[in-house]
């Protein structure tokens, strides 16, 4: 194996800003991971970076199967419209279709597809 390999990065190491419990999204720079563990505010945790997770919505959203969603920081909830500046566009796409009144949406991450909304 070639020496600089360093894991296969499906988890990362990340710094957490506030408090994090255990399948919590977190932000890391453009990326969206899900905390593997509770963090304490300024300790270090895994966060994993791929995979599907089931994730909170904004509950009114109507979110079929395949649509590109956007993170909002403010809110820490997925939505599909109308970003705000910071939000992570394209941080995940739905698996599954999550209807109005559903609280979570079923999320495959995007890992180094995000950008942030200006």
């Amino acid at each position: 194996m070639a020496k600089n390999y360093r894991s296969p990065g499906e988890h990362i190491t990340y710094t957490a800003a506030a408090d994090v419990v255990s399948g919590q999204a977190v932000v890391i720079g453009t990326l969206l991971g899900v905390s593997l563990t509770d963090v304490a505010t300024g300790a270090t945790g895994e966060a994993a970076i791929e995979g599907v997770w089931e994730l909170p919505k904004l509950s009114t959203a109507v979110i079929t199967a395949g649509a590109a969603l956007i993170w909002d920081i403010s809110a820490g909830q997925f939505i599909i419209a109308a970003p705000a500046a910071g939000d992570l566009l394209a941080a995940a796409t739905a698996i599954a279709a999550a209807g109005n009144g559903t609280a979570t949406v079923f999320a495959k991450l995007n890992p180094g597809n995000a950008t942030v909304s200006v």
